[in-house]
């Protein structure tokens, strides 16, 4: 009797080649990663007389995971871990888990790259037949372990790197051109093939479905992946993305210029953040209709800082003359001063300082820093200069200059058709009082895309966009900022359900206060006029805002 082997679609291991800026290769660097794909290509392939291992049968032990001879991936280890307590590396307090193999492996595509990364598999009786690949923050070189750990309880294989290299420092990119590439984009692409093919041999067969989630960084490596490798995965959460990498650098350094005198010092004290927030909460708040302590939509607020100016001297209520300026360049944003031509969109009214930490407020890359926020990128990618000074940045020349000769280091190309046509699924969604990456420009590219791709209604068959009200960098802030993106992209992905609204909560002392839907951009959310505006259920997502006048929150209604 003839034997049939089952065949995953050709779509799903196609290698096609990276786009990046909407070019082909070679203007995206990508060595390595061709043996990768030919190894998961030769593996699909059963020699003549081999045993076919079928779907649910026992793969490769956890123990000889280790003798795996992928092509430029050097397995370091590979350990069966128990369920129960396990403490990541460097970390002070154990996290509970389920029993997982824990595969520990090097990648280097080239001859500088040093690529870090871990793959995570539970046994095959509780695999949901997936694989997540997670993302970093910031510049950390750091391997997720409190993302995967998610991913896991899941039921997920999944998957992490450093990025090829260690901590936060920017020096790691200083005369090592192929270790910013590898950070910019490529570790994520070769920790993704070499795990799925570490995942098939552990379980005897390939993961159905891959998935990628992050945000900050994270949002700007998913965006990425969509862009430069739509083949490597299936659906992509992509959270307040900072995939305009070179303009926000260039507004970290103006930000922080204009926030600033002339010896370092803030110009606006910490505690005028706040100040500013309340301000632009009250004249600001009832824009949509309902008082409840949120600025629904940034871009309809004009609060005017000059609003809070001091009558006589300073004092902690008001704001100074520079002080009102400072603001008001914040708001702004960065423009070319010979041109007038937007740059980078400046940051929301809310976002000044909204919380206690610093990460909820402009202190933490604004503010606090003694020097613009990522000056090393100008002195160690752009400039190779350790000396370089930020007060001799030209925008207008520098700029074009940065964006000739590192492009990679973004992730802002607007034609996705590759991905679309692949039948991936992209979920985005941004915080409204983000104080790191600007939403506006967040909704800017999104607006691109639409324009690119044909329309709204053509975009939304692949790409969904959500925006959060209150919400701060990835988490956080006054208002629903948790919610469950994942499963409604399963849903999507394995279903065909798209999402039209993700259900979400704020909490406080861990106890739910106020829930509501975050809609598809750009319905926003009414309240329906009867019952509590803190429960989700009495309000609709609607196209335009109703011209009603403002109601104030009543008990319950907050």
């Amino acid at each position: 009797m003839t034997r049939r082997i089952a065949r995953l679609p050709p779509s799903r291991f196609h290698l096609r080649a990276p786009r990046c800026g909407g070019h082909v290769a070679p203007r995206c660097p990508r060595k390595g990663s061709r043996s990768i794909g030919l190894a998961l290509i030769v593996a699909m392939i059963p020699l003549a007389g081999e045993t076919i291992v079928r779907a649910g049968s026992n793969g490769t032990s956890c123990a000889n995971l280790a003798a795996l001879t992928i092509p430029s991936i050097t397995i370091k280890s590979s350990t069966a871990i128990a369920a129960g307590p396990f403490t990541p590396p460097a970390a002070n307090n154990a996290i509970t888990l389920p029993a997982f193999c824990r595969i520990e492996a090097t990648a280097r595509p080239t001859s500088d790259s040093d690529i870090k990364f871990e793959v995570w598999i539970p046994p095959a009786e509780a695999w949901n037949g997936k694989l997540e690949g997670v993302g970093n923050g910031g510049y950390s070189g750091a391997i997720g372990y409190t993302a995967m750990a998610a991913g896991l309880r899941r039921g997920y294989a999944v998957v992490s790197t450093d990025t090829g290299h260690a901590g936060d420092d920017m020096k790691f990119g200083q005369s090592h051109p192929e270790k910013l590439i590898d950070w910019a984009y490529r570790s994520i692409h070769v920790m993704t093939e070499a795990s799925k093919l570490i995942v098939r041999n552990a379980q005897g067969r390939f993961a159905d479905r891959a998935y990628f989630v992050g945000c900050s960084s994270g949002g700007h490596q998913a965006l990425s992946e969509a862009q430069r490798y739509p083949e490597d995965y299936d659906g992509i959460i992509a959270g307040d993305p900072a995939n305009n990498r070179i303009r926000q650098t260039f507004a970290f350094l103006y930000s922080w210029v204009w926030t600033h005198t002339a010896d370092g010092k803030p110009i606006i004290p910490a505690a005028k953040l706040a100040l500013l927030t309340k301000g632009a909460v009250d004249a600001c708040d009832g824009l949509d209709g309902l008082k409840d302590g949120i600025i629904d939509d940034p871009r309809r607020c004009h609060f005017d800082p000059a609003k809070l100016a001091c009558k006589n001297g300073d004092d902690a209520a008001c704001l100074t003359p520079a002080q009102v300026d400072a603001a008001r360049k914040m708001y702004d944003g960065v423009k070319n001063p010979r041109t007038g031509e937007p740059i980078f969109s400046g940051w929301s009214r809310g976002s000044e300082g909204f919380g206690e930490s610093a990460i909820q407020s402009w202190r933490q890359y604004v503010m606090d820093p003694t020097e613009p926020m990522r000056v090393g990128f100008f002195r160690y990618f752009l400039f190779h200069d350790p000396n370089w000074d930020y007060r001799t940045v030209d925008l207008d020349r520098d700029l074009a200059y940065a964006e000739q000769k590192l492009p990679f280091m973004a992730a802002v190309e607007k034609d996705l058709t590759p991905f679309k046509k692949r039948g991936g699924k992209l979920l985005m969604y941004t915080g409204w009082a983000d104080p790191v990456v600007s939403p506006q420009d967040t909704v800017a590219y999104y607006d691109g895309v639409v324009k690119a791709m044909g329309g709204l209604e053509k975009t939304r068959e692949f790409y969904r966009f959500f925006l959060a009200p209150g919400m701060g960098h990835c988490s956080g802030g006054p208002g629903p900022n948790q919610f469950d993106a994942l499963t409604s992209l399963e849903q999507w992905v394995e279903k065909g359900v798209a999402p039209d609204k993700l259900a979400a909560s704020h909490s406080t002392s861990g106890k739910v206060d106020r829930t509501r839907p975050l809609c598809l951009y750009p319905q926003v959310a009414r309240w329906k006029g009867t019952g509590s505006a803190d429960d989700a259920a009495n309000f609709s997502c609607v196209t335009e805002a109703p011209a009603t006048p403002v109601r104030r929150a009543t008990a319950g209604q907050r």
